[in-house]
This record gives C-alpha cells, structure tokens and sequence, in this order.
C-alpha cells in the first residue's frame, strides 16, 4: 500500500489537559505556521470551519479494538469504530467542527476543538451550511447522547 505523509500546518494551543478537551465551550488557538498566512485571507467570514488533525497523543502500542461501545457506555450498543467519533482510529485523523472567534496573523483563537495542547493541525476548512443535506439521519443511541448533553 502506497505510504501517505502529511506535514501538519500548525498547532493546537490549550490549557486544557485530560477530558478537559471534550469541553464544547472550550476556547483555544490554532498556531499556523507564519509562512501560511496569505492562505488564511477569507477565513474570518466564515463563523465556524471543520479542523483536521493528528491524535499524536493516543498510543499505538496496542491495537484497538475495531468495535466499541460509544463513550464506553455500556448502556450503549457496540458499533464499529466508523460508526462512532472515538479517537482510537486506524490513521488517528480527528475532525471537529469548531466556532472561529478572533483571527489575529497566524492564530485563529476558537470555541470546541477537542484536541491536546501541541497536537499538530493537518487542515482547516470553512463550514458551510447550505450543504447540509435535508435528509440527514443519526441512529438512536446518538440522539440519546445528545438529548444528554
């Protein structure tokens, strides 16, 4: 199989430590390489952009499981790992949809990126809502969490 490599394009900065991330109301930055900077015009007319990066933290020691219960609920039905936002995945690629607050240079400050101080920013793009499929559907044991939270 062909290798991929990817060269982040920047870093997460955050006080938060442990499950502290998963705090949606979150504030943090994203540090862009300053050479980048030309790349971020527009950016700030956006309201939210989807973030790409490497859970560089999460050890690949041990292999994970490929079938899991959401949150580690057991209440919860077991589902594959792509039937679930776990972090414990083949490639560790995280995506979150995060609020943009300020854009100041090459650091965006925004609201509910769940990633660890340092790890590495692989893309950001800009959230756009009128591609939003009317149809969308999530089973029930994902409406039970977020009738929750």
């Amino acid at each position: 199989m062909e290798k991929i490599v990817f060269n982040p394009i920047g870093y997460v900065r955050t006080v938060a430590v442990g499950e502290e991330v998963k705090d949606s109301v979150l504030v943090c930055e994203i540090v862009l390489d300053s050479d980048l900077v030309k790349a971020l015009e527009g950016v700030a007319g956006f309201s939210h952009l989807f973030v790409l990066f490497y859970f560089n933290q999460i050890s690949t020691k041990k292999p994970h499981a490929l079938v899991i219960h959401p949150k580690g609920r057991a209440d919860l039905p077991l589902m594959g790992i792509f039937g679930t936002r776990t972090m414990f995945r083949p490639n560790r690629i995280g995506l979150t949809l995060v609020e943009l607050l300020k854009l100041e240079g090459n650091v965006l400050t925004v609201r509910g990126l769940d990633a660890f101080d340092g790890t590495p920013v692989l893309d950001i793009k800009p959230y756009d809502p009128l591609g939003l499929p009317e149809n969308a559907r999530v089973p029930s044991w994902w409406a039970k969490l977020y009738e929750e939270t």
